[in-house]
């Protein structure tokens, strides 16, 4: 057997009007450089609508962090000197602990897998997915067939 269980497809999803889909204005300089390279075939696919603006906008922020926290781990390094103060304020020593970017690139990691699960950005979860709202891309055809 092959394909979808009638009863299992709803027939009354609603979609989306097709408008114009940008970043909106909270994103960093980073986060919006991600945003260009992955939205415009998102939005060709029908998968990236402007109802799923605010989800990639946080997918795109995660990955953004994620690339912030790689790169300053690697110039600081996994362990740290983080400073010791006593109860005055007053500097007693140092001591070495895990770096807290490690924190920050852990919960972009947990974020990022997440909402990039949504869009299909993993060949896993891509396999997961139907062709968006039905949209395609007219020229689609004439490059695979």
């Amino acid at each position: 057997m092959r394909g979808t269980r009638s009863d299992r497809v709803n027939t009354a999803e609603p979609v989306p009007s097709a408008v114009d889909v940008g970043p909106p204005d909270w994103l960093t300089d980073a986060a919006v450089a991600i945003w260009d390279v992955y939205a415009p075939d998102l939005i060709r696919k029908g998968v990236l609508t402007a109802w799923d603006v605010e989800a990639f906008a946080v997918c795109c922020d995660a990955a953004a962090r994620r690339r912030a926290a790689a790169v300053t781990l690697a110039q600081e390094g996994e362990i740290v000197q983080l400073p010791v103060f006593d109860k005055n304020g007053k500097l007693t020593g140092h001591r070495k602990s895990r770096n807290p970017w490690l924190l920050v690139l852990n919960q972009a990691d947990a974020q990022l897998g997440r909402w990039a699960a949504r869009f299909g950005l993993t060949p896993s979860d891509r396999a997961q997915l139907s062709g968006g709202d039905g949209r395609r891309d007219p020229h689609e055809d004439l490059l695979t067939g």
